[in-house]
């Protein structure tokens, strides 16, 4: 998936999905928000899906930066990072490729931001990894 920056964990969700926070902050990344897919899927259908988390990501000089180059990128902010059982033992990280915001606008103004989120995101992946 071109699109998708990622990472197979070898621990449970929940010591995974903690380590995701913290290295999103370890890499000048704030977390505005947090959707618990499972947990909303299931209260509003039933369902019943793996956890399975949506972190909302944010660097504000980044979202700043953007938003001057190109005032309707908010669409595409902030930067989603998904943490995904697998099953017991294994989690996946994953994270939009900020490089997408430069294809999907083909605006050039965004590449020093898409370059800096994308560099930071890989960290915060590596983190997670150990």
């Amino acid at each position: 998936m071109g699109y998708v920056l990622t990472a197979t964990i070898p621990r449970d969700f929940a010591t995974t999905l903690a380590a995701t926070r913290e290295a999103l902050s370890e890499v000048g990344f704030g977390v505005l928000t947090e959707i618990d897919l499972a947990a909303t899927l299931e209260a509003k259908l039933g369902a019943d899906i793996a956890p399975q988390v949506i972190l909302g990501a944010c660097r504000p000089p980044l979202a700043l930066a953007a938003l001057q180059a190109e005032p309707s990128i908010g669409v595409l902010l902030p930067c989603n990072v998904v943490v995904r059982s697998l099953d017991a033992a294994h989690t996946l990280v994953e994270a939009m490729d900020p490089a997408a915001m430069v294809t999907m606008t083909r605006n050039e103004g965004l590449v020093d931001v898409a370059t800096d989120a994308r560099e930071r995101l890989g960290r915060a992946l590596e983190l997670v990894a150990g």
